[in-house]
């Protein structure tokens, strides 16, 4: 059974995209033949029974449609997902439900009628809004079609929508990146992820470019950016997450940061399950879609965490959050005594990469700026 005291979120992931960009290193694929779809989405539907079988009417706190670009989906087949998904569980009375849209892939009608079957949360992936940098990434929309996206957002409703940006891109300057948080705050997003460009390895851009800001550039250009943020409006509670309010948090992804559990539905989908003996077990799915679609065990990895690597990961989630963590939390998401990791809190203290109290632990300025140090000490 499930630690039934620790929430509960559902990831639905959705493999491909029009076309690759050339940063992405997620696990996504140019969409062979739209009429894998539907096959693919009645795969998801099995994949969330077999799933909900080990927690039957167990409480959601929050569903998100991910990818690849779950926005080439039909609305009819989000809506069959989401109908499964209330039927085999139970949905939080402040259940949020978010879909990733690239622009250029919904219409009015569309966004109405995510709207009308539950879908409260909308993250569109702007990326930029000049031209010649969403060319150089290889985007296939224009900056013209954000604008007629987020009037078409708004105009359907949603007052919870993020929009998704990077810095640091191939040829852009931090004139540039201002420019982009400016054109963005304008649009009045109640969320903004805003990113700094990595090169993954298996992304086109790690063989593409070599020269790219230095450390001292990226530094500006971040430091700026996030004063931009500041001055309208605009907090800071995670690494690359700002909002308007505490109201406009990202829920699924607090779930994630704050240690809670979640289940994975679809090719490459990762899960994390907190046992009532304090067993964490994590697994994940067949990451190739053609090989998930074929296969009756679409199991790719499954495991029971070593207790003595779980607070490394509990700090690793939830020390990218920018509030205090609780003693509590600590011991209610590991089953572990705070005590027994006093000599790395200790450490971490003394060189300035938190501030500890009596019940809480908060990260310093430092230990923002010194994350993976940070992180490293309870390793």
């Amino acid at each position: 059974m499930r630690q039934c005291n620790i929430p509960l979120s559902l990831y639905i992931h959705f493999p491909w995209c029009l076309s690759k960009c050339s940063y992405c290193d997620f696990n996504s694929f140019v969409l062979p033949d739209k009429n894998i779809i539907d096959v693919y989405v009645e795969k998801l539907l099995m994949d969330l029974d077999h799933e909900a079988r080990n927690y039957p009417q167990d409480q959601l706190i929050s569903m998100y449609f991910g990818g690849g670009t779950p926005s080439i989906m039909s609305t009819s087949s989000i809506a069959t997902l989401i109908e499964k998904a209330r039927n085999l569980f139970s949905f939080s009375s402040t259940m949020e439900i978010t879909l990733e849209v690239n622009p250029g892939t919904l219409d009015l009608l569309a966004y109405q009628q995510l709207r009308e079957i539950g879908v409260n949360r909308i993250s569109l992936g702007a990326q930029s809004f000049n031209n010649q940098v969403l060319k150089n990434i290889h985007r296939i929309h224009g900056c013209h079609q954000i604008f007629q996206a987020i009037d078409e957002i708004k105009t359907a409703g949603f007052n919870n929508f993020n929009l998704d940006l990077i810095f640091a891109l191939p040829e852009q300057t931090m004139a540039m990146s201002a420019d982009d948080l400016k054109e963005a705050l304008k649009l009045a997003p109640s969320h903004v992820s805003w990113y700094q460009l990595s090169l993954e390895f298996h992304s086109s851009n790690h063989r593409m470019y070599h020269s790219l800001p230095n450390q001292e550039e990226l530094w500006n250009m971040q430091q700026s950016g996030i004063e931009l943020l500041q001055n309208n409006g605009f907090g800071q509670y995670e690494v690359s997450a700002y909002a308007k309010s505490p109201a406009y948090f990202c829920q699924h992804n607090l779930n994630y940061w704050n240690y809670g559990d979640y289940l994975g539905i679809g090719s490459g989908a990762h899960g994390k399950v907190t046992m009532d003996d304090y067993k964490i077990q994590r697994y994940s799915k067949i990451a190739d879609p053609k090989e998930y679609l074929a296969a009756t065990n679409i199991y790719e990895t499954m495991e029971i965490v070593n207790k003595k690597k779980v607070p490394f990961e509990f700090m690793l989630n939830a020390l990218r959050l920018y509030r205090p963590i609780t003693h509590e939390l600590f011991k209610q998401r590991t089953g572990i005594n705070i005590e027994s990791i006093y000599n790395e809190l200790n450490q971490a203290e003394e060189q300035q990469l938190i501030k500890l109290t009596a019940e809480t632990i908060a990260i310093t300025e430092r230990g923002k700026n010194f994350l993976n140090d940070l992180l490293c000490i309870f390793l």
